[in-house]
């Protein structure tokens, strides 16, 4: 069953799943996953990663995760590693948009929920003088509203400890030049991408693989290549999205993966979103559930191929 075609309105679907959040949260994992997933759930003997993530959701409880989900927090978390100077530059958080000092931003930023997550809760502003600031902080408003405690869809515990959702506003980040380009170059067909992210996958410490991603419409869709830890593509697609294509190795690759490692080394399993802008290495997120462990790979065996990095026992 796919309940997407069901319940085709995202905002609906967040609201009966939050209308239900009467349930405990192992009865509802299993019954999200066998509706998106189209199987049943194997929680004692999970051996795929999508499997793997939702025992992850129920049974690991670093309290150190309740930090670096918060998107300012985190920021502390990246410090005390020494790696202060990834961080992207940040004009403020803010309780409220109505605190904002609009007319002191630059003409470019990104505005993000301190507890957002898939890409909707990110509003990037290229031009502010284009821009209705009363829709901006309407938005804005709708992220602060949601309460502390809220189950989030997935049921992924960090994101309603009790953190209050906020507005953290960042420097607004060109896509790396490369020769006489505005942006990372695909190799097979010279197209440009925007910004491109490289999320790498790190279980024990290690990395293991990475998602390259570009052509992001902000909560409309991406493209997604996935390579191994040394950079090689591998014949596999993550579905419902297109295929990137060979993006060229970055010069500092070796250094990005080094610094992943750094940042996942307190973690059984996190994804650490990093970028590449010239010579310079920049940090974009840890996340813990990737996809909320909803996503479906072709060639299928992949999920499995991931769920054997993934050690829980």
């Amino acid at each position: 069953m796919n309940y997407k075609s069901l319940i085709k309105n995202q905002s609906l679907r967040r609201r009966i799943l939050r209308m239900l959040s009467f349930i405990p949260d192992k009865p509802m994992i299993k019954l999200q996953y066998r509706l998106k997933m189209g199987r049943k759930l194997d929680l004692n003997n999970p051996k795929r990663f999508t499997e793997k993530i939702q025992w992850y959701k129920l049974y690991y409880k670093n309290p150190l995760m309740i930090q670096c989900v918060d998107k300012y927090d985190v920021r502390e978390y990246v410090k005390s590693k020494g790696l202060g100077e990834i961080l992207i530059p940040c004009y403020g958080v803010f309780d409220s948009a109505d605190d904002i000092e609009w007319k002191s931003l630059p003409n470019q930023f990104v505005m993000k929920d301190t507890l957002g997550g898939g890409g909707n809760s990110v509003i990037i502003v290229k031009d502010k003088t284009k821009e209705d600031i009363a829709e901006l902080k309407r938005r804005a408003k709708e992220w602060t509203k949601i309460y502390a405690h809220v189950k989030s869809d997935g049921r992924e515990w960090p994101y309603y400890s009790g953190k209050k959702h906020r507005i953290i506003i960042e420097k607004y980040i060109e896509p790396e030049k490369s020769d006489e380009e505005t942006a990372a170059t695909c190799v097979e067909h010279k197209e440009k991408h925007g910004l491109i992210d490289y999320k790498f996958f790190c279980f024990n410490g290690r990395s293991e693989f990475l998602y390259v991603m570009g052509d992001r419409q902000v909560g409309e869709k991406v493209s997604v290549g996935i390579y191994d830890k040394d950079y090689k593509k591998l014949p596999v697609l993550r579905l419902g999205d297109d295929d990137l294509g060979l993006i060229e190795k970055p010069k500092n690759f070796e250094l990005m993966k080094s610094i992943a490692e750094q940042l996942a080394k307190e973690f059984l399993h996190v994804r650490v979103d990093l970028y590449s802008v010239g010579d310079n290495v920049l940090f974009g997120e840890l996340t813990f559930y990737n996809a909320s462990g909803y996503m479906v790979y072709d060639p299928d065996d992949f999920d499995y191929t991931v769920g054997n990095y993934f050690k829980i026992h």
